[in-house]
């Protein structure tokens, strides 16, 4: 028995043991609270005084939840509770990639959480987009070695992969809910992007695996996915393609790489012309944002190595396909990177005590030249959560050369799903907001004119059809809605 499966073996008996805990009682607050009570063991994470936070009438909290006691390993999340109504609306994990990227640094602050980090670090403006007006938000640095995420156990760090990842956020969400048991029964979705369009559905269908027993049982409903990674061989020839068709690369680049590269294959960077032809690829993104290909990039001082703007990078091994780092940037990932190595805004986390700091970084480079294990496809889990019934919607922004519409298609295209609704536009306020169609046990949205993280380009369409989503409700087919 390896080692995650004897962790996962040794959490899952302790969680029977501990869920059935009585919680402690405390009093909420807000104007949504009403004097009720609520049982929470969360209130010691409750966050109070965070630099220049914008007023709210809603809670959050900050902290560490240990997924393993005897390794010392925590991993931190930011919890934002529901604008209105908290206690009936669903709850929402929302995972970023990388591998070894901040969901905090991304999802939470520069894309739908209520706080957007402001320029150059120096505090917080509101956002109104944020997807906590429909829903409770969690967001997870994970695994350890993201964000503020750690162990105190160096030899965990070289077990990090999909299944190690998929096991800890497993305990994280069954430890969590020892802190906020009402949350429990919940109505429950998971979402995320880029590397996440792995990890989402790994944890799903662990999750879908584990509820077999009832002590363990979870209300996940559906996931969501934007920009997802899939399947490896789809992926990459959906970004050659996508590159070839929007004039990245020439037509005897894309020749080259149709007669000489198999992505199916184990061996596929063994044929010289092949690599050669993907290094030209590469190499003409790097004059753009491979993340949003009409958008400008950040120049000047504030990108530096670890900003993903100047950045298309390649890992090529004989056991996984090669790796490019996710996301989307002009400077928004520096002055995250300022404001959450602020001595203030740590303590405020309850991250350190605001003297002895820890080092933020919106994305850790070991993780991500160091991952070896990556499922080739997830798409196998697909059909396993369709045949579960759980909601699965996907959606792409067309302006993402990363993971592009047509590697989503393509992916998507190998199941063979009966189409149940022909492809058609959607709307919001009035336009075409991007295309859409619907499989048996699937749905599949494009945002046009949208980079690699959605939001940032669409936020109120994103908002909107993230609504439909959580009621399972279809997407505005005419300008009159």
């Amino acid at each position: 028995m390896d080692l995650i499966l004897k962790v996962t073996v040794f959490h899952t008996l302790a969680l029977i043991v501990l869920l059935s805990v009585e919680p402690v009682v405390c009093l909420s607050h807000g104007k949504w609270a009403r004097g009720k009570k609520t049982t929470s063991r969360g209130n010691e994470d409750l966050v109070t005084g965070l630099p220049g936070q914008p007023d709210v009438d809603f809670r959050h909290y900050a902290g560490f939840v240990t997924v393993n006691e005897t390794n010392g390993r925590d991993l931190f999340y930011w919890f934002y509770e529901a604008t209105t109504q908290a206690d009936e609306k669903p709850l929402v994990l929302w995972l970023n990639g990388g591998p070894g990227c901040s969901s905090v640094g991304y999802g939470a602050t520069q894309e739908i959480g209520p706080f957007i980090v402001d320029t150059n670090g120096n505090g917080l403006k509101d956002n109104p987009y944020s997807w906590n007006t429909k829903a409770n938000m969690l967001f997870l640095e994970s695994p350890i070695g993201v964000g503020f995420s750690y162990s105190n156990t160096t030899s965990d760090y070289n077990d990090l992969g999909d299944d190690f990842t998929a096991n800890d956020a497993y305990i994280f969400l069954h430890k969590w809910f020892l802190k906020f048991p009402s949350y429990r029964t919940r109505t429950f979705f998971i979402a995320g992007e880029s590397y996440a369009g792995k990890y989402v559905p790994e944890l799903a269908e662990l999750i879908h695996d584990k509820n077999e027993d009832p002590s363990l049982h979870i209300n996940l409903q559906g996931v969501l996915l934007g920009n997802p990674e899939t399947s490896d061989a789809e992926d990459w020839r959906g970004l050659v393609d996508y590159a070839w068709s929007h004039a990245v690369i020439s037509d005897e680049t894309h020749r080259i790489i149709s007669e000489n590269c198999d992505f199916n294959g184990n061996d596929t960077w063994s044929n010289n012309d092949c690599s050669q032809a993907v290094d030209e690829v590469l190499k003409q993104y790097k004059e753009i944002d491979i993340y949003s290909l009409y958008t400008s990039t950040c120049i000047g001082n504030s990108a530096d190595s670890e900003g993903r703007s100047l950045q298309v990078m390649m890992k090529r091994t004989t056991n996984m396909m090669p790796r490019i780092m996710g996301g989307y940037d002009p400077c928004l990932d520096e002055y995250a990177k300022a404001f959450y190595n602020r001595p203030d805004v740590q303590k405020a986390l309850h991250v350190s005590d605001g003297r002895q700091l820890k080092n933020w970084s919106i994305c850790n480079m070991k993780i991500f030249h160091e991952w070896s294990d990556s499922k080739t496809s997830v798409l196998p889990i697909y059909k396993k959560l369709i045949a579960a019934g759980l909601r699965i919607w996907v959606y792409s922004g067309d302006t993402d050369g990363r993971v592009p519409v047509l590697s989503t298609r393509y992916s998507l295209s190998s199941l063979g799903l009966p189409i149940t609704k022909a492809w058609r536009p959607w709307y919001h306020q009035k336009e075409v907001s991007g295309w859409f169609q619907e499989y048996e046990g699937l749905m599949f949205a494009t945002f046009r004119g949208a980079g690699h993280a959605v939001p940032c380009f669409k936020p109120s369409n994103s908002l909107a059809f993230f609504a439909a989503f959580l009621l399972g409700e279809p997407l505005p087919t005419s300008r009159q809605r």
